[in-house]
C-alpha cells in the first residue's frame, strides 16, 4: 500500500526561476517520511530506529516545476524494497493535494539504520522490519 503525506513548500523553497529548488525538493521528501518513520515508530515503541536512519542513496527525477502556491503537495511512498540491513522508499510527488494532481517529481531512498553509539549502519531488528512492512500496508 501506499503512504499518503502533505507536505507545503514555503516562499523560501523557490529559486530564482519560482520552482523549489532541489535541495529543498529533498527536505520536503525528508518531511513526507518523518510522520512514519519517527512519530510511527516511538508510537510502535521502536525507540532506536528514529535515533539513527540514514540515506545511503538518493535518486530525484523531474517531470514538471513545482511553484510555491501556498498550497500542499501530496506525497505518495511506497516500500518497493526490504533488505536486513537497508530498506528502499519510492516517491511521486503530486503538483497539488489529490491524487489526480499531475506527478512533478519522482524519487527513491535507499535509508540504512545507523548505532549513533557505534557510529556504524546496523541490521534491522524484526520488529522494525515488521513494523515497516505493516506501516505501508496499513496506509
Amino acid at each position: 500500500m501506499t503512504y499518503v503525506s502533505l507536505v507545503r513548500p514555503r516562499w523560501t523553497d523557490m529559486d530564482v526561476y519560482g520552482h523549489v529548488n532541489h535541495a529543498k525538493m529533498v527536505t520536503l521528501l525528508e518531511e513526507a517520511r518523518i510522520p512514519l518513520l519517527f512519530e510511527g515508530a516511538v508510537s510502535a515503541g521502536l525507540e532506536q530506529l528514529p535515533k539513527g536512519i540514514v540515506v545511503v542513496k538518493l535518486a530525484v527525477a523531474y517531470r514538471r516545476p513545482i511553484v510555491v502556491s501556498g498550497q500542499e503537495l501530496r506525497v505518495d511512498i511506497d516500500l518497493t524494497e526490504l533488505k536486513a540491513a537497508s530498506f528502499t522508499l519510492s516517491y511521486r510527488v503530486h503538483g497539488g493535494p489529490a491524487e489526480s494532481d499531475p506527478v512533478a517529481v519522482t524519487a527513491e531512498t535507499v535509508l540504512a539504520p545507523y548505532d549513533t553509539v557505534a557510529l556504524r549502519p546496523r541490521r534491522l531488528t524484526p520488529p522494525e522490519s515488521e513494523f515497516l512492512k505493516q506501516g505501508f500496508a496499513d496506509a
